[in-house]
Parts: C-alpha cells; structure tokens; sequence
C-alpha cells in the first residue's frame, strides 16, 4: 500500500541544558531486578501520562490533551483508501482520560512494550479532499471530526541508551502501533459543494459502515498515533534521565552514543 503521510505539529525541543537533573514528583522508579517490576512500570507510566496531559513547560511540552496540529497532509494511492487529502487546525482531544493497562521492558535491549486504553479520541479540523473510501467519491472542503471510541493501543517503542553528564538516556528511535476500537463516528461537512442530500447520505452511509470505514482508515490512524507519540516520548525521554525510571538501568554499550 502506498501511503504518504507528513504529520506538521508544534516544536517541541529536545535535550538541553535544562533537562531534569533532580527527579520530578510525576516520576515514579522501579527496579527492573525487582519481581514486581511490570506492576510498577505500569504505575509509573500511569503518572507518566498523567503528567503529558497538562503539558510539561519546563521543558518545553505542550499538553497532550488538547494536542493542536497545524497541518496534516495525506496521500494514499491504493487499497479501498485513495485520498488526497489535507487537515488543517487539527486538535486532538482524548489522550488525557489514557489509562495503562500493561507496561513492560525488555532486559536486554530496554525496548517499551506498553498497552492502553483510551476511552475517546476525537479529532477535529477543516479538511480538504479529493477520493474515496470504500467505493464512495468524495469531495469536499469544511469542518469535520472523527471520534473512535473505547480504543485499546499497543505500542512498542524501540530504545537506545546513551550518556550525558553521568546520567544514562532514552533515545527513542520509533514507536509501532497497533490498535482496536470499539467504535467510530465521524462528520465532514460541505461534501460534494454543500449539497446537503449527498452531504448527509455519504456521512450516514460512513456512520453506519463503520466497520469497515476504521479498517480502511487504519493506515491513516496508525501513523497519526505514531507520529504523536514518538514525537511525545522523544522528548520527554530526552530530558529525563533514565535513572529516575528505572534505578538499576544499565548502558551496556561502553561507547557513548549519539541520541541525534
């Protein structure tokens, strides 16, 4: 499938000078040699998430919840999705209410298995687009939203360790998901130049589709998750010492590595 997808949100820096060198009340640390280590790690992601939510601008985060998007572009040329298509204004709303349901870590490669859930997510903006979905053509220019609801989402974020000052880091490199919804609503006004009987008939034929509309448009939403998420953990990893998460971490390549 071919898919071009360019995600354009607020800059967020990285590492600096004023990383957090004292280990902030939202951190909670584990022992990756203690057994009840994944209990822990959940916990402590938990107060993680709950953190992004707000922001973190002491660093330089703006919050998780709502997340403002300046502009997403999108062009997929197969499969039942072939849309040329562009969200402007995007907000994001939603990953505020994320609880954790499972948080691992392997003990070689420190690699984040994590599992959550997310009652609603609802995504908001003015779109402009030109193709289909499933078999419907489709044009338009307006407002729209989309609202999968009860989505559970497994991410895997691949690490890298390296050194700063006599603290060991978190270099994420990538973020994978993968992830189910129990339920998808959505609304894009003007379709077809505001003609309204075409207009409400495609948007109540993709409500009542739904099904197979989230499958067709998973693709879209995984990357978007991606995109959002990397760019979150990046971040917060790059100025949080990997001690303060996990006390007993180890960077077991003798040579410093370069984060960037």
């Amino acid at each position: 499938m071919q898919l071009k997808f360019i995600i354009v949100t607020l800059v967020i820096h990285h590492a600096s000078a004023d990383y957090f060198r004292t280990q902030p009340d939202f951190v909670k640390t584990c022992l990756k040699s203690d057994p009840e280590f994944d209990d822990c790690s959940r916990d402590a992601v938990q107060k993680l998430f709950d953190a992004l939510g707000p922001g973190l601008p002491e660093i330089g985060m703006p919050p998780l919840d709502p997340l403002n998007i300046p502009k997403i572009r999108i062009l997929q040329g197969e499969g039942p999705v072939n849309v040329n298509a562009a969200l402007d204004n995007v907000t994001v709303t939603g990953f505020g209410k994320t609880e954790v349901l499972m948080s691992q870590v392997d003990s070689k490669t420190y690699d984040f298995y994590t599992k959550v859930r997310v009652p609603k997510i609802r995504i908001e903006g003015t779109y402009d687009l030109k193709g289909k979905i499933l078999v419907i053509p489709l044009v338009g220019r307006g407002k729209c939203w989309f609202e999968p609801s009860n989505m559970t989402i497994d991410i895997v974020s691949d690490i890298k360790l390296y050194e700063k000052d006599g603290f060991v880091f978190f270099n994420v490199t990538a973020a994978h998901v993968k992830y189910s919804i129990g339920g998808l609503k959505l609304r894009m006004n003007n379709l077809f130049d505001g003609i309204q009987s075409l207009e409400e008939s495609t948007n109540a034929y993709l409500n009542e589709n739904w099904r197979p509309v989230s499958e067709s448009l998973r693709p879209i939403l995984s990357k978007t998750i991606e995109d959002i998420l990397l760019g979150f953990t990046q971040t917060l990893f790059h100025n949080l010492p990997a001690n303060f998460l996990i006390g007993d971490v180890k960077n077991k390549n003798k040579k410093l590595e370069d984060a960037f």
